[in-house]
C-alpha cells in the first residue's frame, strides 16, 4: 500500500488555508469559491483543476460543522497522487 507523502498533505493544507483566509477577507472571492470552486482555485493559484477531480466547498453554520478527512492512500490511483503532489488537492 502506497502512503501519501507528508509534503502532499502539507501543500494541500497550505492551499486550503490560503483559500479559506482569502474567502474570509474577500466576500466576492467567497461567493465565487462557493459557486465555482474550480474557477476560484484557477484564478488564485494559476492552475487548472482536472475534470476528473471534484471540488466541494461547504460553509459551517451554527448548526452544522463540516469535517474533512484526508484520502487514504488506497483511494488514489497514480494519476491522482501526481495531481496531489502538484498541489491540486484542496479543499475537500
Amino acid at each position: 500500500m502506497q502512503s501519501i507523502p507528508e509534503s502532499v498533505t502539507e501543500s494541500s493544507e497550505k492551499m486550503r488555508k490560503a483559500l479559506t483566509d482569502k474567502a474570509v477577507e474577500d466576500a466576492e472571492f467567497r461567493q465565487l469559491l462557493m459557486k465555482d470552486p474550480k474557477t476560484a482555485i484557477s484564478q488564485e493559484f494559476g492552475i487548472d483543476v482536472p475534470d476528473y477531480m471534484n471540488v466541494s466547498v461547504h460553509q459551517n453554520t451554527m448548526q452544522d460543522l463540516h469535517l474533512t478527512l484526508p484520502p487514504t492512500s488506497y483511494d488514489l490511483n497514480e494519476e491522482q497522487l501526481e495531481a496531489i503532489s502538484a498541489g491540486l488537492s484542496c479543499c475537500g
